[in-house]
């Protein structure tokens, strides 16, 4: 994650002041420092850390924050007040035309990932709203971008209006346009050119295709790993098209974060996706809120519940349940969840998501690749069908067997067979509305209901957004 470091350096600066009772200014100073510090090596601007540091420091030394009973805690919360607040305090999303189509421009420097954004946008769309997109490649001078879009087109199943590279931009969009009113597209997604650097034929082009399209949207698409650099180009865009919002690509990469934490405070324009992966469904709604709460190590549990809606599928989830209320949930099954836990990204990353996990102890060397998962799956496809769909027949010598035919040594079978019989009983006591043990899963204390609390309140939320996506179904058809 893009944010690692950083977060790791801010939880322990603030660390120290958790767990004292009484706080003094020598305290709240000590910690600034190290924030500030960790802030800068992030590469985030220098001065919005100036005006973050000074920020927090005069909300912190407070006379109701060092009097009051947890000063540590006020003062984390402060912290993460300010961080929302640099980054945009609210969720942006897109502006929508009253009348279709939406016509999205994409922009942006070459090698930001602004083509596979562009597919990602369309696969977000039609995910979230149903969305019927047409892409219009009008990248006429990168080597096979216009071949790269119309691949993308052919994995989503999304129109693709092109005119090879003979044809000019303008000429392109004009004609794309009439072919999107003709098909009535409801999401016009543009594929602009890039450079290496901001240029005046690049800006002119652009500036065109702007004035034909008058777009609804002009996002630019930025290297997260730019830093501070990322600022300055989205000033230079920004002066000459008036750009609307940000999508940050590679989050997921070895990065320090800094144009999250800078971009909005800089230039005001907000970011409203993110793009951490190589894969289409890579792209992420940015909540500056939820950003913080992870920054901080205090989970992030209403992604990881949109995260779940969206990768898994409602009928075979409600099977699984159904299943774990009857205590029928089987080696079968189990695969099939860690398949679809698997689409939901990195585990120690959704770990990560729940209150209490990130700063569990227990967590600090927690990781499981895909060569973990494949171990798993290994020793679950040594099992006879019987022994799959009934694990309580696993003798010591079934187990054996199974250890030789998967490769993995006798005391591995036995840890993940122990440990399914515990998360079965574990699930079944959720499904019947048993979340007593949950705290302790989660970390115990504060943290661990707050944790239990929000798995209690999944499937209210759920459904609510059922009713919304429903709704926007409703609309477009409409």
């Amino acid at each position: 994650m893009a944010f690692e470091n950083l977060s790791d350096r801010i939880q322990k600066a603030l660390a120290g002041l958790r767990r004292k009772g009484k706080i003094t200014e020598d305290d709240v100073n000590q910690a600034t420092r190290e924030i500030r510090l960790a802030l800068l090596e992030a590469d985030v601007n220098f001065k919005v850390v100036k005006d973050f540091i000074k920020a927090v420091k005069e909300r912190a030394l407070g006379q109701e924050v060092l009097d009051s009973l947890t000063p540590g805690q006020q003062i984390i919360k402060i912290v993460n007040d300010e961080l929302t607040k640099i980054m945009g305090e609210t969720a942006v999303g897109l502006n929508k035309s009253p009348h279709i189509p939406t016509i999205i421009m994409m922009v942006g420097l070459q090698g930001t990932g602004k083509t596979t954004t562009a597919g990602k946008l369309a696969n977000h769309l039609i995910k979230t709203e149903h969305a019927r997109p047409l892409l219009i490649a009008a990248d006429i001078y990168r080597p096979a971008a216009v071949d790269q879009l119309k691949v993308i087109g052919d994995q989503l199943k999304v129109p693709v209006y092109d005119e090879g590279t003979t044809s000019s931009a303008e000429t392109i969009v004009k004609h794309g346009l009439e072919k999107a009113a003709e098909d009535k597209n409801d999401y016009v997604i543009i594929d602009t050119a890039g450079r290496l650097e901001i240029d005046e034929k690049l800006m002119t082009e652009l500036a065109n295709v702007k004035e034909i399209a008058h777009p609804d949207n002009i996002l630019l698409v930025i290297d997260a790993m730019t830093g501070q650099v990322a600022t300055q180009v989205a000033e230079g865009f920004d002066e000459v098209l008036d750009v609307t919002g940000v999508i940050l690509t590679k989050l997921d990469g070895d990065t320090r974060g800094g144009a999250a934490l800078s971009i909005r405070a800089v230039t005001g324009k907000p970011i409203i996706f993110t793009g951490q992966g190589e894969k289409l469904t890579d792209l992420d709604n940015f909540y500056p809120d939820r950003m913080a709460n992870r920054i901080l190590g205090m989970g992030d549990m209403l992604t990881l519940i949109e995260k779940a809606q969206t990768d898994y599928n409602e009928a075979e989830s409600a099977k699984m349940v159904e299943k774990m209320r009857e205590n029928s949930f089987d080696f079968n099954d189990f695969i099939d969840q860690m398949d679809q836990v698997q689409k939901m990204g990195p585990m120690d990353e959704i770990m990560k998501m729940i209150p209490g996990m990130a700063n569990n102890p227990q967590m600090a060397n927690f990781s499981i690749s895909d060569k973990d998962v494949a171990h798993l799956k290994a020793i679950v496809y040594s099992m006879t069908p019987e022994e799959r769909e009934n694990p309580d027949i696993l003798s010591p010598s079934r187990r054996r067997r199974i250890s030789a035919g998967s490769g993995r040594n006798v005391q591995e079978v036995n840890r993940m067979i122990k440990q399914f019989k515990q998360s079965k009983e574990m699930m079944q006591k959720m499904t019947k509305g048993n979340f007593g043990d949950m705290d302790k899963l989660m970390g115990g204390g504060v943290k661990g209901k707050i944790g239990s609390m929000a798995m209690r309140s999944m499937t209210k939320k759920m459904k609510k957004n059922k009713k919304k996506r429903l709704k926007n179904v409703k609309h477009h058809k409409n």
